[in-house]
């Protein structure tokens, strides 16, 4: 077991151990088609998500990273839109775990890395509600039609689903 401890703008002294293998024995019903590295290369959240924690994740999870120095830049992101809602709207709708004030894609970071917590169950949870777009650009687009609904395959991609085969 490794502890790790957090100190950046949103968290300090923020500690948690790792007690899984990195990218294993996650549970039975979360199978992300995505590794965090993979997102980060693909372009999600507009460049900017990550900018600030670096020191807390591998470094070879930002080698090929698109991120932004600036403000969030919808140009980095894989399919070029905008789609996400601000941190604002999920702590209004009680979704940010205190844990994890950064949202769902942290969960998964540190989720990928080994950490495990109470708050394993309701993520997953919602990981797997996701699924539900999934299905309905499965209805509506031709496979491999990258060009239709832009917005909800990038929305996809924040959550670790590879848009990008269906």
């Amino acid at each position: 077991m490794r502890i790790f401890t957090v100190n950046d703008r949103m968290q300090q002294g923020y500690e948690y151990a790792l007690t899984e293998a990195e990218g294993r024995n996650f549970h039975p019903e979360f199978r992300p088609e995505l590794t965090p590295a993979e997102m980060l290369h693909l372009g999600v959240f507009g460049g900017k998500y990550m900018t600030d924690c670096r020191d807390e994740f591998p470094a070879s999870w930002f080698e090929r990273a698109k991120l932004s120095a600036g403000n969030r830049n919808p140009s980095l992101n894989f399919f070029g839109v905008h789609a996400s809602q601000p941190l604002s709207v999920w702590r209004a709708k009680g979704w940010i775990h205190p844990d994890d004030p950064r949202g769902w894609f942290q969960w998964y970071c540190r989720y990928f890395r080994g950490r495990r917590m109470a708050d394993d169950a309701r993520q997953v949870g919602r990981w797997k509600a996701m699924r539900r777009h999934v299905r309905q650009i499965e209805r509506a687009c031709e496979k491999g039609d990258l060009f239709c609904r832009p917005r909800q395959r990038q929305a996809l991609l924040h959550w670790a689903y590879d848009s990008r085969l269906f």
